[in-house]
């Protein structure tokens, strides 16, 4: 086997330690031209479009490779395989196929110096960038003797030899305020202390508190350690974020405990936070299989399989609303399939298709800021992704008629898009409270309609002017109710003849603009003047259409009849237009 002189650029765990970390069976070693000793970097999902840096130094130097949507058997392999070994990557990872890796790529890859892997049958890509990840940060060095020698994953260990450290209380937390681990009681804990350990997250008033003071805000935006002056409620606290990367993992909180902090706490604390990553990111990696299982349960249960609740999270006796937020990235419509986050790879989107385009980055970052607003929301909270939307079942206090109404709130006061997309915004909907599970689907077939009706209104809007959108079913019952209607009558209409039809045809055919003038007037109420402001055309012009599309087609808005039909099918076509026509078979259970 040909040997290999690290680039003095690459250092890191080799990738025999990397492979040798992970669950045997997640990955098969196909061949490797430099063996398993070269060192690794980092783990990241290919991009073929970057080979160099802009000092000359290969991109990929060091990188672990996932070439999601590439089959090992498929002509592309090949390609993608030469582009990895220009880059300077380790090795790169590929579905195996039926047939497995072509003969023809096991040669180009023994030839080369790239490491060619495939991952097994069954394994998720999310599970293996996951576990990989979880693996480097384990063989990185852990940063200080005192914590050395836990096993992966022990927070609990993690906060006791903090404590001793820092002479203090230490909390690790989630990034939602949930409580992971903390040390020892050696002493009387203060209230909040005693609070927070005793409901396992921090108390809902006490997050809020720290959000309007923007102390959360400089705690995650912060790689140092942020101060909590005593007041005459609690002690000093300090707190510093765990990072891996640019990823948040959680956060190390210590507090007085009957003693003053140590002085040197907080390079304690920073010293920590090193330490942590790789026990936070292990418990990150291994409760996603639990949080996958939790968010199939949860999709499982609003497509009406009540039976699913207790593993959902979902308390069976007890009333729950269902709210539907989309990120808004322009005409179109993503209906709800049922599909859990199993479908989905590492970066949100289904089977990796459009992960790194902007739009999906915009996306994830919206409805990751309103499903950790819904966290903090309500204790019970549950939630659960598809595609472009998060579902959020929101448990009903004693009674309360309208428990989605604080959440619906916060969704509003997200950023919205002023750019061609508006990335930024969301559109959010609320159901009507469900009994029980029972009931889940029809709230959730109710708050899509809310999210169809703000869609279609946003359609109506020039881009610039789309802005984030709330509502509640019972504000939008008429527009709802229309809806609902125009799904009955699509199928049939397309087959039906009669002016509003000739007319279409003769715009799609010839460019002209009866259809657009006809539904302005009919929008307007009617009133010429108004519709043709809206048009950007001289009233005159538009008395000029209506009539010769009274003369040519006999689509006549003083006949009852002829308006109630024009308004249906115009109606119909500017959802063919947009985009926003409901996908038949796929919106429902």
């Amino acid at each position: 086997m040909p040997t290999h002189e690290p680039d003095r650029r690459e250092t890191g765990p080799s990738l025999e330690r990397i492979l040798g970390l992970i669950d045997p069976g997640t990955l098969d070693v196909v061949v490797a031209p430099r063996g398993t000793g070269v060192p690794v970097t980092d783990v990241v999902l290919h991009d073929p479009g970057e080979e160099q840096e802009d000092d000359g130094t290969p991109a990929a130097a060091g990188l672990i490779l996932l070439a999601v949507g590439v089959e090992a058997a498929s002509p592309e392999a090949l390609d993608v395989l030469r582009a990895a070994d220009r880059t300077g990557a380790a090795a790169v990872v590929m579905r195996p196929g039926d047939r497995g890796p072509r003969a023809e790529l096991v040669e180009a890859a023994g030839r080369g110096r790239t490491a060619l892997l495939t991952r097994r049958p069954g394994q998720g890509w999310t599970e293996v960038l996951g576990r990989l990840r979880t693996a480097l940060v384990h063989s990185a060095p852990a940063g200080t003797a005192g914590v050395a020698g836990l096993r992966p994953g022990d927070l609990s260990g993690l906060a006791n030899t903090v404590a001793a450290l820092v002479g203090g209380a230490i909390t690790i937390e989630d990034p939602q305020s949930r409580v992971l681990a903390y040390s020892r009681l050696d002493h009387e804990p203060d209230p909040m202390r005693r609070l927070t350990i005793l409901g396992q997250e921090v108390p809902r008033w006490r997050v809020d508190e720290l959000r309007a003071s923007g102390f959360f805000r400089a705690l995650w935006s912060t790689e140092d350690v942020v101060r909590l002056p005593a007041d005459d409620r609690y002690a000093e606290r300090l707190a510093i974020a765990v990072r891996h990367g640019s990823e948040v993992l959680g956060s190390i909180w210590a507090a007085a405990d009957g003693r003053p902090l140590a002085e040197d706490a907080a390079a304690a604390l920073r010293t920590a936070a090193r330490a942590a990553v790789p026990h936070l990111s292990h418990h990150q990696t291994w409760g996603r299989a639990a949080a996958r299982a939790r968010e199939g349960a949860v999709h499982a249960l609003l497509s009406g399989d009540a039976r699913s609740a207790r593993e959902a999270g979902v308390t069976a006796d007890r009333p729950y609303a269902v709210v539907v937020a989309e990120a808004y990235d322009g005409p179109g419509e993503e209906t709800y399939d049922g599909r859990g986050a199993d479908a989905y790879d590492a970066q949100g989107t289904p089977d990796g298709r459009g992960a790194g385009t902007p739009e999906a980055r915009a996306g994830r970052r919206v409805l990751d800021v309103l499903a950790l607003q819904a966290a903090a929301y309500r204790p019970g909270c549950v939630t659960a992704r598809s595609g472009r939307r998060l579902y959020v079942l929101v448990p009903a206090g004693d009674g309360e008629a309208d428990p989605a109404r604080t959440l619906l709130a916060g969704a509003r006061t997200l950023p919205a898009g002023t750019r061609s997309v508006p990335r930024d915004v969301v559109l959010a909907g609320a159901g009507p409270v469900a009994a029980g599970p029972a009931g889940l689907p029809a709230s959730r077939e109710a708050a899509e309609l809310v999210v169809r009706v703000l869609r279609e209104r946003a359609t109506r809007l020039p881009a610039g002017e789309v802005r984030s959108a709330v509502a509640a079913y019972d504000e939008v019952v008429p527009e709802a109710t229309v809806l609902r209607l125009l799904d009955r009558v699509e199928p049939l209409w397309g087959s039906l003849p009669g002016p509003v039809h000739a007319m279409l045809e003769h715009d799609r055919v010839h460019g002209s603009a009866y259809g657009d003038s006809v539904t302005a007037y009919l929008d307007a109420s009617c009133d010429t003047g108004t519709a043709a402001r809206r048009l950007n055309v001289h009233p005159n012009t538009l008395r000029y259409r209506l009539r010769r599309a009274r003369e040519l087609f006999g689509v006549d808005p003083a006949d009852p009849a002829v308006r109630l039909l024009a308004e249906i099918g115009l109606r119909l076509a500017a959802r063919r237009s947009h985009g926003t026509h409901r996908s038949h078979g796929t919106g429902s259970p």
